[in-house]
């Protein structure tokens, strides 16, 4: 078999001795050519080049879900190709890594590639769908190119956060759980759509979802971890469905306690739930409009200020090894 292994340097969970460890456990195992990146987008370059040339039968992302989503968007950027584009492999070295806890991989970096040489060894994949964003035709944005996402997308709210985040991150932060919960205070506290939602939602054939405060994409469950804890903003989202929405139109004091504690509480069997919140499953095609520039964000990576983005649900767009 022969293997690309993207490793992001600065995935906040591994140190270099342990990447070392991996990269001699895995290339044991494979013919394996190892890249370090180097720069914002280069694990998408890398994907990109591993797809273009037909000699590479699979890609490993060692890092966090950033490092995999520029992996996956690399890997799919002329679309999806099961028979022919080289499978995934996540080994995760981030602080959260949703996407590689839902899809059933041990949180450890060590257990996680033990794991994966096991599947390799069996033989066992899952074909996994993703979602895709686009900027929408007509409107202002509709020049913003296509990307996809593997378990998350947020226009507003929650976007908010990760941008605060990132930018403590920048400034020299570790990013940690206790991070965001100081960034989902700060944000609500100036957030100046919390009593008058502006975003709608648009679905063919259905009447619009109007006055929106909050907007949570979720392609699987659980939405996001606090610590070890799994939140489920949309619990019945999975690999094999559409796109799964949560909405909520009113961000006022007890709301968001009453909201925050559902989604702490929150179980494979119920999320949040409420007259002001909306929860929409299986969606394959929507649009998202806003009346004023927001946060958005996809994977946990944010991507700056949106007015309207339009979302498809991907089913069968990928083959992980798991």
């Amino acid at each position: 078999m022969r293997a690309l292994l993207v490793v992001n340097p600065a995935a906040t969970t591994t140190s270099a001795r342990t990447r070392d460890v991996l990269i001699h456990a895995l290339a044991s195992e494979m013919k394996l050519e190892a890249v370090t990146t180097e720069y914002r987008g280069h694990a998408r370059d890398l994907g990109r080049q591993a797809a273009d040339s037909g000699e590479i039968d699979l890609v490993v992302a060692l890092g966090g879900d950033g490092t995999v989503n520029e992996v996956v968007n690399g890997l799919l950027h002329n679309g999806p190709d099961l028979d022919n584009l080289p499978s995934l492999a996540v080994v995760p070295g981030g602080s959260t890594n949703v996407f590689a806890r839902a899809l059933g991989l041990p949180n450890d970096a060590v257990e996680a590639t033990g794991a994966i040489l096991d599947a390799l060894a069996n033989r066992t994949e899952r074909t996994v769908g993703l979602g895709l964003a686009a900027g929408t035709p007509g409107t202002e944005d509709e020049s913003v190119p296509e990307r996809w996402f593997t378990f998350c997308a947020g226009l507003g709210f929650d976007a908010g956060v990760v941008g605060r985040v990132e930018q403590q991150r920048e400034r020299g932060k570790r990013s940690t759980h206790a991070l965001y919960v100081r960034q989902v205070v700060r944000q609500f506290l100036e957030e100046p759509h919390r009593r008058h939602g502006a975003i709608t939602l648009e679905t063919p054939g259905q009447e619009p979802v109007t006055d929106l405060a909050l907007s949570i994409i979720s392609n699987t469950a659980p939405w996001t971890y606090l610590g070890n804890r799994p939140m489920y903003a949309s619990p019945k989202a999975t690999f094999d469905t559409g796109l799964d929405v949560l909405g909520l139109k009113r961000l006022s004091t007890p709301a968001v306690a009453r909201y925050g504690t559902q989604l702490l509480t929150s179980s494979p069997e119920k999320g949040p739930s409420g007259k002001h919140a909306v929860s929409l499953h299986d969606l394959t095609d929507f649009t998202l409009h806003s009346k004023v520039p927001l946060p958005f964000q996809m994977d946990g990576d944010h991507l700056g200020v949106r007015t309207s983005v339009t979302f498809t649900g991907v089913r069968r767009a990928l083959r992980v090894i798991v």
